[in-house]
């Protein structure tokens, strides 16, 4: 760095007695300045320890890892790659012994939701609270993106809901249901597949509708809508393709269970539970599993058999 120029001083001039003090020139002022050159740009650095030195293999004994470069000597390894799972040629172990772990095809992927963000959404304009929501106006307006098979309602945030909304979602949290509710909404848990979930957001099935289903949403919502066998509200002029509903004992009795908001527990009886092979939970107390020590204890063959229904 060349050297920085230093204050010019006032010279110590002998002068008279009776002379007074004369100030420098103002043209003077810029050259009493601290000045610097542009050549310091040149010498910029970072401090010390903040970078390593680049290691250079195969550049001779002067880099650190010259000659065999770090391989060491002979092998496959040295003189090559080696697969992955390679081991010599003989049969590999996963082979052999089989892969660990499996695939669950019956698995669902569900997307979820929070009652914050819907309520952001909603002071963003983004979603219309005075309409049913629905995995369509959720995907369409990129509160849920990538949409898998279906739609889980979280409460996360639940104290910043404060618009009544009615939604049709997969799955609902009780935290979610609660708060909702407390704010006069409605949370309606109904069955979705990959495919129907596909044709709803392109607007070629009805996101809420389907044969056995009797949601009510309000007016807007039965315009124009034929009513089925079942009381479900259609209109099969406008849509190509028709909603389903569960086939399997699970997704029934989940979809029955009023504490789920299923959309089906219209179809459950009165005295009987979302179960499609035993009666409802709230037994007499002779029927119910008593707990001993901390332990429930199994229920008899005649008790089984007492609560079964078919």
């Amino acid at each position: 760095m060349p050297p920085r120029l230093q204050l010019l001083k006032r010279a110590q001039v002998a002068l008279p007695a009776a002379s007074t003090y004369q100030p420098i020139a103002p043209f003077l002022y810029p050259c009493l300045q601290q000045q610097r050159f542009a050549s310091i740009l040149n010498s910029i650095s970072d401090t010390p320890g903040a970078y390593n030195k680049r290691i250079r293999r195969g550049r001779g004994p002067s880099s650190g890892k010259g000659k065999t470069s770090g391989r060491g000597h002979k092998g496959q390894k040295q003189h090559g790659k080696v697969p992955v799972g390679f081991q010599g040629g003989q049969t590999p172990n996963w082979i052999v012994h089989g892969k660990k772990g499996f695939t669950n095809k019956f698995s669902t992927e569900i997307n979820p939701v929070n009652l914050d963000t819907i309520q952001l959404w909603i002071n963003k304009g983004r979603i219309d609270p005075s309409k049913p929501i629905t995995i369509k106006e959720l995907s369409k307006s990129k509160c849920v993106k990538g949409i898998k098979d279906g739609v889980k309602l979280l409460a996360r945030g639940k104290t910043e809901l404060t618009t009544p909304i009615d939604i049709v979602v997969s799955r609902a949290s009780e935290e979610a249901i609660a708060q909702v509710e407390k704010l006069g909404g409605t949370v309606t848990s109904r069955y979705y597949t990959n495919f129907a979930v596909k044709k709803i957001v392109r607007g070629e099935m009805d996101p809420i509708h389907s044969l056995q289903s009797r949601i009510n949403l309000g007016p807007e919502a039965q315009t124009g809508a034929e009513t089925s066998t079942a009381g479900t509200r259609l209109d099969r002029s406008k849509y190509k393709y028709r909603l389903p509903d569960p086939t399997s004992r699970k997704n029934f009795e989940y979809y029955r269970d009023f504490t789920k908001r299923g959309y089906l527990s219209h179809t459950v009886a009165e005295g009987q539970g979302p179960s499609l092979f035993f009666r409802n939970p709230a037994a007499p107390p002779t029927e119910r599993r008593k707990k001993v020590a901390g332990r429930a204890t199994k229920l008899t063959k005649q008790q089984q058999e007492a609560t079964r229904l078919w």
